[in-house]
């Protein structure tokens, strides 16, 4: 890998290549991805003029948003730097039908080869696996056009969270295998706000994202003491 790919955890991308065979079951241990998929996939469409758009889905994995982005017209690259996750991505576009240009590839490197390309970026549940999110969050303003937006999810470093994501998903429900999350990584939105700002980034919006495991319902709220989404946007 090049020098910019260092800003990766060895052991998280073996963790999530290890599952890429089942990431398209929605009974597996991507449940949680696929139940929130179409809200966060309703949610970035409401914000961002998808048709014809140039859309980058950093830490794409085995392909869900970016299948849903493409459904809405827009252009994506999809990247990520598991090539096992890559490669189950690519497959899948056998069976959906669609055009996404699928690379193993880091934020950096992309942003570095195309910068100021893409009118937006989507990196859903990625800074709280990575060593340094801040590079993350620059690299990423770095592959935006002026004017172009990008949107982040992640989980808020709160007891909530600890609850809600570790002790419930992992250990208790078992919806997640064990080792999925570490609570020092998560990221609280003042933090994150202020990652965006050091990028040179505007925070636009500010969201928390429900999810019922028992019902597999998802929705978007008020609160953003667990799991979050956010909209930024680069400045003209």
């Amino acid at each position: 890998m090049s020098t910019p790919a260092a800003n990766a955890d060895p052991a998280e991308l073996a963790k999530f290549g290890s599952h890429a065979a089942r990431w398209w079951d929605a009974s597996g241990e991507a449940r949680p991805l696929h139940d929130l998929n179409p809200v966060r996939a309703a949610w970035i469409a409401a914000r961002m003029s998808l048709q014809g758009a140039r859309i980058a889905d950093v830490g794409c994995g085995g392909g869900l948003l970016s299948e849903a982005l493409v459904a809405c017209g827009a252009r994506i690259t999809g990247i990520d730097l598991s090539s096992e996750l890559i490669e189950v991505a690519r497959l899948h576009l056998h069976e959906s039908n669609l055009s996404i240009d699928y690379r193993v590839s880091s934020a950096e490197d992309l942003a570095r080869g195309e910068p100021a390309s893409r009118d937006g970026v989507c990196c859903l549940e990625l800074l709280e696996h990575v060593p340094d999110p801040a590079a993350l969050v620059q690299a990423l303003a770095d592959l935006l056009k002026p004017g172009g937006k990008l949107v982040l999810s992640t989980l808020n470093r709160s007891p909530q969270a600890f609850v809600g994501a570790i002790v419930g998903a992992e250990y208790l429900l078992r919806l997640l295998p064990r080792g999925t999350h570490h609570y020092a990584r998560f990221i609280r939105p003042s933090e994150l706000a202020g990652m965006l700002r050091a990028a040179g980034l505007e925070l636009v919006e500010l969201a928390g994202l429900g999810y019922e495991p028992f019902t597999r319902r998802a929705w978007v709220s008020a609160r953003v003491d667990v799991n979050y989404i956010a909209l930024a946007r680069k400045p003209e």
